[in-house]
């Protein structure tokens, strides 16, 4: 075993993908059903034909830069395991602070709203983490609403979340009044790719990722069209941003007469990551 995890690190490292050993122990964990640590406890186990087809299959994907997150199928959000696919974005570990940020931010029994949920592991997260709270979950598509779905059923979360399909506040017409709103809205415009890694712009959704052409900030101004009609006075606003947009959704934030204390924090890389404001 230990052969093959070291040809297919030389292979990976040749073709320049990040972290080609994690990679390759990640994928030869998928193909025989096992962890890390048993990979080396087992460096001996010869592999058999089928195993070593889907091990070369899975390798030769990853050479082309496929994230490793999809050829799993799953991945780790908060210690939290979560299904992936190309229908939703991989969950990274910057939106693992914006869910510490919301949760600071909700009451007891806050009712909270997540916009443009996804995958839903922000949603499973806030949940797993604070029973009290009541959670409405919205996407415009159907495919992330779908694998969403799955993953509240994985953490048995049906009764907790509710996922609602629409664009933005469309998705929550007749809902009491939330109390936190949550989100990490696409902000990459069109015109500027090059701030994507290689890797998310060929492989991750673009519904996901992209705002309209010239604004990164479109988004954001739907978002804060609707605070005034669904949240309480006093609720909270955490939101995700990112190089390239942050100045331009603060500004979209500080300029809506229904929100005060519009602000930018850093994440732990010390780029501006995160806004918050509060609804008058």
């Amino acid at each position: 075993m230990l052969s093959v995890l070291r040809a297919a690190e030389g292979w990976l490292d040749q073709h320049q993908v990040d972290a080609p050993r994690r990679s390759a122990e990640l994928l030869l964990g998928k193909v025989l059903g096992i962890d890390r640590l048993q990979l080396y406890l087992q460096h001996d186990r010869p592999l058999g034909d089928h195993e070593r087809t889907a091990m070369r299959a899975l390798i030769a994907r990853r050479g082309k830069h496929e994230p490793v997150a999809y050829l799993l199928g799953e991945w780790s959000f908060r210690g939290h395991t979560v299904e992936v696919s190309p229908a939703v974005l991989i969950p990274r570990p910057e939106t693992e602070e914006l869910v510490e940020l919301a949760l600071a931010s909700a009451p007891e029994g806050a009712r909270v709203i997540e916009l443009g949920t996804g995958s839903g592991a922000i949603s499973v997260a806030l949940a797993l983490e604070r029973p009290d709270l009541k959670i409405v979950a919205s996407d415009v598509s159907k495919n992330a609403l779908a694998i969403a779905a799955r993953n509240l059923s994985r953490h048995d979360l049906q009764s907790r979340v509710t996922l609602r399909h629409g664009s933005w506040w469309e998705a929550c017409g007749g809902e009491e009044p939330f109390d936190l709103l949550v989100s990490n809205p696409p902000y990459v415009d069109p015109a500027q790719p090059d701030l994507l890694a290689d890797d998310v712009r060929s492989f991750e959704p673009p519904l996901a990722l992209f705002s309209q052409h010239g604004d990164p900030a479109s988004c954001y101004r739907a978002i804060a069209a609707g605070v005034g009609r669904h949240l309480r006075s006093g609720a909270s606003l955490v939101l995700e941003t990112g190089l390239g947009a942050s100045d331009a959704c603060l500004a979209v934030l500080a300029g809506c007469a229904d929100l005060m204390d519009a602000e930018l924090r850093s994440d732990l890389a010390a780029n501006p990551r995160f806004l918050l404001a509060r609804r008058r």
